[in-house]
């Protein structure tokens, strides 16, 4: 599972003009599932998107995670992170886990992430999303779980 994290001032999305989603301060983090992807792999990304120390401390350094910075988390589902790009000029998704499977869980990530005492917004699995954010920094990271196949 991959989960392609940003600090940012605000984010939010939209589906057909419609704002389904919003947090200000924290992170905006894009979703992929892969085949293989199990609820393991969902509950291990969740552990490192909560604690991946990516906020400033009183020093200035990023030393804080998402949790003790008083940030919020928005998940948002994006199969493309799945996507083989080695080769040629057009991706290949065999990697990518089906659209039944994905969106199983993506629900899960987001069932287990609304658990914790952190504001939780989400994306719509297989919508067209208009995503907006301020990346602040810019800071962004690639987490990946590789599946335990």
């Amino acid at each position: 599972m991959i989960g392609l994290l940003q600090r940012v001032q605000r984010a939010h999305v939209d589906v057909q003009g419609n704002r389904i989603a919003e947090i200000s301060h924290g992170l905006l983090v894009l979703v992929g599932v892969q085949r293989g992807d199990g609820e393991f792999e969902a509950g291990r990304l969740l552990e490192r998107l909560l604690g991946y120390r990516v906020f400033a401390d009183a020093d200035g350094k990023m030393n804080l995670n998402v949790c003790q910075a008083g940030g919020a988390l928005l998940l948002v589902p994006q199969f493309t992170l799945a996507a083989d790009t080695r080769s040629g000029m057009r991706p290949g998704f065999s990697a990518a886990a089906d659209p039944g499977e994905g969106s199983r869980l993506f629900d899960y990530l987001l069932q287990q992430a609304q658990q914790h005492r952190i504001e939780v917004a989400a994306g719509q699995f297989g919508a067209d999303m208009q995503v907006s954010l301020v990346n602040d920094g810019p800071v962004t990271f690639w987490l990946e779980v590789k599946p335990r196949l």
